[in-house]
């Protein structure tokens, strides 16, 4: 039996148009269209009393209307009257009875109502019983459901996403600077630390993430690093590298020696990774790598054979019959004589740099056979990985990483998840893949609309490829940013779920608009006077798109506003300059 028992007197008005997905209302009074608001929920009864629509007010209205009226022979008098109404936007249907299943809710409209059916408002008791159905359908489907906050319109009902729907499907979190990002993320972290075999990886962009106790701290060695024996210090050697990221950051395509200088590094990196495996008896993997398999090789030998590329000078076949060199070989300059010296310049000069150390100056350790296995381990591992017993929520802090490379670092360290997901024995039924979620924090940053360099489009082919084909392999990905309009459209297309706080710019508006089916669009006009923290929530991973108050997590980010008037205020103004001037010095924070 449906817990919706209204008696007509409650009706706030009566169908007068119906489109494929918006109804329109004539409201019967002035009273009732103060009743009927803007983002409210109501009910419309479908074919029987089984079925009721449910539907969304996106817009109310009155209109004048001029009437005349006669009297005798008298001229017309004109008077003025108003019309009421208001359009609402279909979400989906309830039914008492489905099957076995008592009070059902699905998104899907399953019939439009009739011309002068009933509008009811869903407030007090019957929304109250309307958000509990939806709360317990979440809870129905996970043993622990994610809880991501509570509804706007009933703040006593909890609002909950299906988690398999949300990460294997990707989702966006957007939302201008201090709408409540950060403390979503950490929201969806903090109960994701509470399964017992979760695997994220975040990336953290401006240390923000540091301080949460349950997640695995990795970091990106700045300069200061360099030296360390930190096992949460991460290294990524250049031979890690496929030839694309590898042309990205030390080939100058603008050069005419462009072609010649890829043609070298090609080759030389070839033989190189060759001699490793022969070094090491890999004959099986000899006899199929390439030169983007990742297998390590020195830099100093790289160099090397470039350098005796750029010099070489070949045997002409003859010799001198006269002079200083008489019975001596002639030769004459190599293909690549003198063409390699600005690559090499360029590949020395970032060598030295320091702040490139994490490529070129990893130890020793960094640069085996088996150094693969171990980073595997870290990015991926999650409590039952044998051998690795620690947290499957890990949080790499590339905030002291060269902006100039930041774009392809992401990517290269994204690319190893996807590609050892990809290469992964599926097994029965894609069980033999554990699933990985990838958190893009600051995804404007290195996922551009418009990439400016070669760097950029590299990391983003990278990015694209793991939105469009990840799912399969078990890749999700959690797309945050303060700026929609700068992140890629392709990417944003294929995220099925939209968690979008406080947006006042027109433009990440629109790009967030046009997202959504054309029925949901209007929902999204209330995102200028949201609430902080508070988000509408659109995709498959919910029931119901609305606006929900999120909760905040009990161990929060390092990304609150600073209070500027309060702390111009205090007394408390002693800040240890010193040190940020030697922090600034040697190139790390030493979080």
């Amino acid at each position: 039996m449906s817990f919706f028992n209204f008696n007509d007197s409650q009706s706030l008005g009566e169908v007068r148009g119906v489109d494929t997905s918006k109804i329109f209302v004539r409201i019967f009074s002035a009273e009732k269209l103060v009743k009927t608001r803007v983002g409210h929920l109501v009910a419309i009864q479908g074919q029987d009393a089984n079925e009721w629509l449910i539907g969304m007010v996106q817009k109310v209205w009155r209109d004048p209307i001029d009437k005349f009226i006669t009297d005798g022979d008298e001229d017309e008098d004109q008077i003025l009257n108003e019309e009421n109404a208001a359009q609402v936007t279909l979400l989906g249907t309830y039914l008492a009875k489905y099957g076995l299943k008592d009070n059902y809710f699905t998104r899907a409209v399953l019939s439009l109502p009739d011309i002068n059916r009933l509008v009811f408002s869903l407030d007090g008791e019957s929304l109250e019983n309307f958000m509990n159905i939806l709360a317990h359908v979440g809870k129905e489907e996970s043993k622990k459901p994610l809880e991501i906050g509570r509804y706007s319109l009933d703040r006593k009902a909890k609002a909950y996403l299906d988690g398999d729907k949300l990460f294997q499907r990707h989702a966006a979190l957007l939302g201008s600077t201090g709408s409540g990002k950060s403390w979503s993320v950490a929201n969806i972290l903090e109960q994701a630390s509470n399964l017992p075999n979760a695997n994220i990886v975040l990336f953290d962009l401006h240390g923000e993430y540091v301080d949460l106790p349950y997640a695995e701290q990795l970091k990106i060695a700045s300069p200061g690093d360099l030296q360390k024996a930190d096992e949460n210090i991460l290294f990524l050697p250049f031979w890690l590298m496929n030839f694309d990221e590898i042309q990205s950051i030390i080939i100058d395509n603008k050069e005419q020696s462009a072609p010649n200088q890829s043609m070298a590094v090609l080759e030389t990196i070839v033989e190189l990774k060759r001699a490793t495996l022969e070094a090491i008896g890999e004959k099986a993997i000899e006899e199929s790598f390439t030169v983007n398999s990742p297998i390590p090789y020195k830099m100093d030998d790289l160099i090397g054979l470039l350098r005796n590329k750029n010099e070489e000078e070949i045997d002409t076949g003859e010799i001198y019959v006269s002079g200083e060199k008489k019975g001596q070989p002639k030769t004459k300059q190599g293909p690549l004589f003198d063409k390699l010296t600005r690559l090499l310049i360029r590949l020395n000069n970032k060598v030295e740099d320091r702040r490139y150390g994490f490529m070129f100056k990893s130890p020793d350790r960094w640069n085996k056979y088996e150094t693969l296995h171990e980073l595997a381990r870290k990015l991926m591992g999650h409590q039952k990985t044998e051998g690795y017993e620690k947290t499957g929520i890990k949080v790499i802090d590339f905030s002291e990483v060269p902006s100039d490379v930041l774009p392809v670092m992401i990517s290269l360290v994204a690319r190893l998840i996807y590609q050892i997901q990809f290469w992964s024995d599926p097994g029965k039924e894609n069980t033999g893949r554990h699933p990985i979620l990838l958190v893009c924090d600051e995804a404007h940053l290195y996922l551009p609309s418009d990439p400016e360099n070669i760097i950029e489009r590299k990391s983003l082919d990278i990015f694209e490829r793991i939105a469009k084909e990840g799912r399969k392999y078990g890749v999700g990905m959690l797309v945050v940013s303060q700026r929609p309009s700068d992140v890629s459209t392709t990417i944003l297309s294929q995220c099925n779920n939209i968690i979008s706080l406080r947006l006042t710019n027109e433009r990440d508006k629109s790009v967030v608009k046009n997202l959504l089916p054309d029925t949901l669009g209007g929902i999204l006009e209330v995102l200028p006077g949201l609430e902080i923290g508070e988000a509408v929530i659109v995709g498959d991973a919910t029931l119901l798109p609305t606006r929900i108050i999120l909760n905040k997590p009990n161990h929060r980010p390092k990304s609150a506003t600073i209070d500027f008037w309060q702390r111009w205020q205090s007394d408390d103004t002693e800040i240890d300059l010193i040190k940020a001037v030697e922090n600034f010095r040697k190139q790390s924070r030493n979080h």
